[in-house]
C-alpha cells in the first residue's frame, strides 16, 4: 500500500473505522456526526493528484488488452470479459520508490486503484 513515510498504520484505529464505516451512505458514523473521505484527503494522503484533465472516454471496447496497455503499459494474460485479477495487479505494480520514474507512479496508482475498487 502507498502511504507516507513516516506513517505508521494503526491496525486498532483501521478497525474502529471498519465498524463505523456504512457503505450504503460511504460514510464514517462517528458520536460527534457523520463524516466521509473526500478527493483532498485522497491527495493529502496519498499524494495522489486530484487536479488535472478528467478521464473520459467509451468502455465499451472489445480489445480488453489495449485499454490496459494504454493505461497500465502492460496487458494481463488472462481478461475475462474486462476484468483482470487482484492478485496480478499487486504482484505487477509493486510500490514504488524514490527512484520510480512518474510514468510508474501513474501505473501503479492506476493499478492501486483499481484494485481498491475490485475488493
Amino acid at each position: 500500500m502507498l502511504h507516507p513515510p513516516g506513517c505508521k498504520l494503526d491496525p486498532k484505529l483501521i478497525s474502529a473505522l471498519i465498524e463505523r464505516w456504512r457503505p450504503e451512505t460511504h460514510t464514517f458514523h462517528l458520536p460527534c456526526r457523520e463524516c466521509t473521505i473526500t478527493l483532498e484527503d485522497v491527495h493529502l494522503k496519498m499524494g495522489l493528484s486530484v487536479d488535472g484533465y478528467a478521464i473520459t472516454g467509451s468502455a465499451s471496447s472489445t480489445d480488453w488488452g489495449v485499454v490496459c496497455y494504454e493505461l497500465l503499459g502492460v496487458i494481463p494474460d488472462n481478461i475475462n470479459g474486462g476484468r483482470i485479477e487482484i492478485r496480478w495487479l499487486r504482484d505487477t505494480f509493486p510500490e514504488p520508490d524514490n527512484d520510480s520514474t512518474e510514468l510508474e507512479k501513474i501505473r501503479y496508482a492506476r493499478a492501486y486503484i483499481l484494485e481498491i475498487i475490485g475488493g
